[in-house]
Formats: C-alpha cells, sequence, structure tokens
C-alpha cells in the first residue's frame, strides 16, 4: 500500500465517502474535483494485440483491475465511471472488493449464482423482500438448487440444517418489512462449526446479508462476520430516487466469477446510472442518513403512543425485541448507534379491520399529506409510505397474507429528510379519521 493510500486511512469514513482515492486506476482523474462520466459502450484499441490483453485478463485472478489499469473494451464487461464506483463502495462497506450490477435483484442473484449450482442447498432467513423469495421459491428451484426457509434467530435451528448439501446461508438483517435482525456473529460462530467439520472435498459455506435496509452508514455485515454484502444502490446509497443499482461487496476469491456472471446475464450497471451514486449518493449518505436516523427514532417513538397503533417496530426503541442486538451491530463508522431509517407500525383492530383501516390510511395521506408519499421503494430524501396488506400482496385473501406473515395493518414508513414534527403532523391528521 502507499504511503498517500496510508494518509487517507486516518480520515473518518464519512470524509472518505466524499472523496474517494481521488486517484483511480481506472480512470486518472486528478485534474478532476468531480469525477467524470463515461458515455461509450466500446472502446478503441491500439492493435490486436492489446484486444488480447483485454480479454485475458478480464475476471482473471492473476490481474488485479484495482491496482493496474484495466484495458477496456465493451461496457458490459468493465467501464471506468462504473468501477470507480465499486471501489467507493467496497471502502464503505469495508470489503475487498465490489461488482456493481444494474439492479439490487441482479446483484442478489449473482450472489447465489456464483455460490450454488445443481444439487446445492441454500439456507434462508424465513422473512425476505418479496422479489428474492420469489428467486428463491420460483425460479433457482428450477436450476436444480434447493432452498430451505428457516428462522435466523434460532441459530440452533440454522446450525442443525447444514448439512453436507449447503453452501450457502442468505438474510437480511433488519428484515423488509418486519424489522426482525439477524445476529451476523452468532451465524459466523455456527457457520465455522460447520466448515470445521465438513469434508476437505466439500466447499465450505459461504454467508451473504442483505444490507439495504441499514446501508453501510448503519451497519457493515463484512466486519461483523459476513463474507459477502449485497444491496440496493437505488435506495440509500443512492437517496435520490433517480436511477436503479446494486452491489455486491466481498472477496477478491469470488470476484472472478462476479464479473463473469454479470457479463454473461447481461446486468452490468450503467455508467449513467453509476455517475450519480459515486458523485452525489455516497458522498452525501452520512450526512442524509444522520438526519433520517435521528427523525425516525422521533415519529417511531409518536407512533409507539398512538393509540390507534397496537405496536411500533424500530431497532432504536428500548421496546424492540431486539434492541440490545441493534445496538451490538448497528453502529456507524465512529461507533454511535445508528438504528437506521426504516419504521414497521401495526394499527389497531381484527385483521378485517385493520386491513380496512390501513387502506383508508394510505388514501388519506396520498390525498392530504405533504410530508408522506404514498409510494413503494426506500431509501430516498423524501418519506415514503406503504401499506403491503392492500397494496403489494393485495391479490392474496386475507387468510393467506396472515399465513404468509403479512399483517394486515401493518405499514411501513422510510424516513426522508423532513422536519419530524411536519412528519408526525401528517400521520396525526391521518390516524385520527380511523
Amino acid at each position: 500500500m502507499t504511503d498517500k493510500k496510508e494518509r487517507k486511512r486516518r480520515y473518518h469514513k464519512e470524509t472518505r465517502l466524499i472523496h474517494g482515492d481521488f486517484h483511480s486506476p481506472h480512470w486518472d482523474y486528478s485534474d478532476h474535483i468531480v469525477p467524470p462520466i463515461s458515455a461509450s459502450a466500446a472502446y478503441r484499441l491500439e492493435s490486436v494485440e492489446r484486444g488480447a490483453r483485454g480479454f485475458q485478463a478480464f475476471a482473471n485472478p492473476e490481474f488485479n483491475r484495482h491496482v493496474l489499469p484495466p484495458i477496456y473494451i465493451y461496457d458490459r464487461l468493465d467501464e471506468p465511471s462504473r468501477s470507480m464506483l465499486e471501489d467507493n463502495l467496497a471502502a464503505a462497506e469495508e470489503g475487498e472488493c465490489a461488482v456493481a450490477f444494474s439492479t439490487g435483484m441482479a446483484a442478489i442473484t449473482a450472489s447465489l449464482g456464483v455460490l450454488a449450482k445443481s444439487g446445492d442447498t441454500i439456507l434462508a432467513h424465513h422473512t425476505l423482500y418479496g422479489c428474492t423469495y420469489s428467486l428463491m421459491k420460483n425460479w433457482l428451484p428450477r436450476f436444480g438448487i434447493t432452498v430451505k426457509m428457516v428462522d435466523m434467530k434460532d441459530v440452533e435451528a440454522v446450525e442443525a440444517m447444514m448439512t453436507d448439501e449447503v453452501v450457502a446461508v442468505y438474510f437480511e438483517t433488519p428484515t423488509n418489512p418486519v424489522l426482525e435482525l439477524v445476529d451476523i456473529g452468532a451465524v459466523r460462530a455456527a457457520v465455522n462449526r460447520a466448515n470445521a467439520a465438513r469434508n476437505p472435498k466439500k466447499r465450505r459455506i459461504f454467508i451473504v446479508v442483505d444490507n439495504t435496509f441499514a446501508t453501510p452508514f448503519s451497519q457493515r455485515p463484512i466486519t461483523l462476520g459476513a463474507d459477502v454484502a449485497v444491496q440496493s444502490i437505488t435506495k440509500n446509497v443512492g437517496g435520490f430516487g433517480t436511477d436503479m443499482g446494486g452491489v455486491w461487496v466481498g472477496p477478491q476469491l469470488l470476484e472472478p466469477d462476479v464479473l463473469l456472471f454479470r457479463k454473461d446475464f447481461g446486468a452490468p450497471l450503467a455508467p449513467k446510472a453509476a455517475w450519480p451514486a459515486l458523485v452525489y449518493g455516497l458522498p452525501t449518505l452520512a450526512l442524509r442518513s444522520r438526519r433520517q436516523n435521528e427523525t425516525a427514532l422521533k415519529v417511531a417513538r409518536f407512533l409507539e403512543g398512538h393509540p390507534a397503533v397496537e405496536r411500533s417496530l424500530y431497532p432504536g426503541l428500548p421496546s424492540h425485541p431486539q434492541h440490545v442486538l441493534a445496538r451490538k451491530q448497528m453502529l456507524d463508522q465512529d461507533g454511535a448507534f445508528a438504528p437506521g431509517i426504516m419504521i414497521y407500525f401495526v394499527l389497531k383492530g381484527s385483521p378485517e379491520e385493520a386491513r380496512e383501516r390501513g387502506r383508508r390510511l394510505m388514501n388519506h395521506l396520498a390525498q392530504n399529506a405533504l410530508t408522506l408519499t404514498l409510494a413503494v421503494s426506500l431509501g430516498q430524501v423524501r418519506t415514503l409510505i406503504e401499506h403491503p396488506s392492500s397494496m403489494t400482496h393485495a391479490p392474496l385473501p386475507l387468510e393467506a397474507q396472515v399465513e404468509a406473515g403479512i399483517e394486515p395493518g401493518g405499514i411501513r414508513i422510510s424516513i426522508g429528510l423532513e422536519a419530524a414534527e411536519d412528519i408526525m403532523g401528517d400521520l396525526d391528521d391521518a390516524l385520527a379519521i380511523l
């Protein structure tokens, strides 16, 4: 490591998120204050020999693209704007390297696709983002990959399921939407025991954690014991709701396969989508997240005391069932508690009443509230609210929703940058009509 890079390590993480390394092997932009954006799908080659070297070097473990300037050939293989973002995302997550994808789901698919093959088994937490659940239940089995769901909070149950066929353990923490937490360190210890007892000819088990809800501001799963962290750049890393993207962060051991997977499945992050996250999203992540965390705690406390609310779930509340765990693993880069920007609360009433109240609450907010926008997604500068029972899971009968763990009165909020008092005021007005 150069003296210059050593000096940069002395700075706070949020300072480094703004400046990156300033010099990148992917592009010499030392004269630019703002990193440039590339806009070329293909690159001119000086000779066929140079082209051959470029193809030979791509996804080659012997060629470190983060140290030596890569030979650019075609956007789908590698390109400079995206690569600069990848270096900064790897630094943010404190992983060895990063590979950026067109969406978060593409990054999740790649993370599992490079680890599992026909005949293998993936253990997954029983509560997952809907599209991740669909991937595991509807698509991976078509390729001969078995997915078994388990409550990852019960580490003994997880360890009991680690047969020779298991190659990956996958979970979100906090989970979408109910904000359950999984103890990453405890799962790591269980996986270590399983790997130690495994036949040397068997591949070891890797831990993959979706860090979308927490973001690298509030949690860095790799430092807690995960092998791989994935997340949606579309959300709070991007921060402004203008571009989609996803990222895989993990060991250099897996990077060549992840790069090949991205190339062959055709899911690279476009440079025009990478650039806003590089120059706007990451540099402001700490600033935005700190304000959003403060506001989320105020709003969660308000909801916890409201007579129309059955319960308010937020890792920052002492009433959260896993508050102690949250204080252990949801920390910012300075070690301060950072419980996140997401709130989940449940309206009072029977399933039928709670579902109808949720629908009325959403419609009232959509028509009357300035600070809460009825919308899916999360992690924007605007506060977003949704009611899964009457929206994303509306086609399911009420009984099927309850069986699937979808609470009819459950409401998810992604806190933005509005004044906390205004958000609480709009919520109070809307809850008053129930």
